[in-house]
């Protein structure tokens, strides 16, 4: 019997969030877990030269404004691969609003970003808040997300960036309620 990777238990482990790794470090294509085949599957290419920083995916057992789970992206220096289910703690949120899909003139949605690190990424130990992370390295991803998007008719925007509590709320906010 196949897994439903998106209605897997929100946390694991000492509480830590559960993220499933979509597309891994390095990643030139950007895949997606569908639930209905129960499989990954080919969302698009990603921009010529342009390669996933680091693993990508979602946490399970949540439903963000576009109705998929909240996207998630884990900062560490390994690759993985999809279906990899990590333990994480939060930095912070990167808060991004884009062009509601099916959308009428105008309307927009929120789909923000939540950073993570591994709870047993040993050489991210000192990693507390986003804002561990350099300035260049929060703009780096900040044109990552917008260049990556910028053929698909998002029109996404970056509102900013809020640290591991917001993360934390953003989670419970859009966490699915067990039936």
């Amino acid at each position: 019997m196949a897994t439903d990777f998106t209605r897997l238990p929100l946390r694991g482990f000492q509480d830590a969030l559960h993220v499933v790794v979509e597309s891994p470090r390095g990643s030139t294509v950007k895949l997606k877990y569908e639930p209905k085949l129960q499989a990954f599957t080919l969302s698009r290419p990603l921009t010529r030269g342009f390669r996933y920083p680091f693993d990508w995916g979602f946490i399970p057992s949540t439903q963000g404004p576009d109705g998929d789970p909240l996207d998630a992206l884990v900062f560490w220096d390994v690759p993985t691969w999809p279906g990899v289910v990590l333990p994480c703690r939060p930095l912070g949120v990167l808060m991004v609003d884009q062009k509601k899909r099916d959308a009428q003139k105008g309307e927009r949605e929120r789909n923000d970003r939540i950073l993570l690190v591994p709870v047993n990424a040993a050489r991210a130990d000192g990693l507390t808040s986003y804002q561990n992370l350099s300035q260049r390295e929060r703009e780096e991803l900040e044109h990552f997300f917008l260049a990556v998007v910028h053929f698909a008719d998002k029109d996404a925007h970056i509102l900013g960036w809020e640290g591991p509590e917001a993360a934390e709320r953003l989670v419970q906010q859009y966490a699915l309620k067990e039936d």
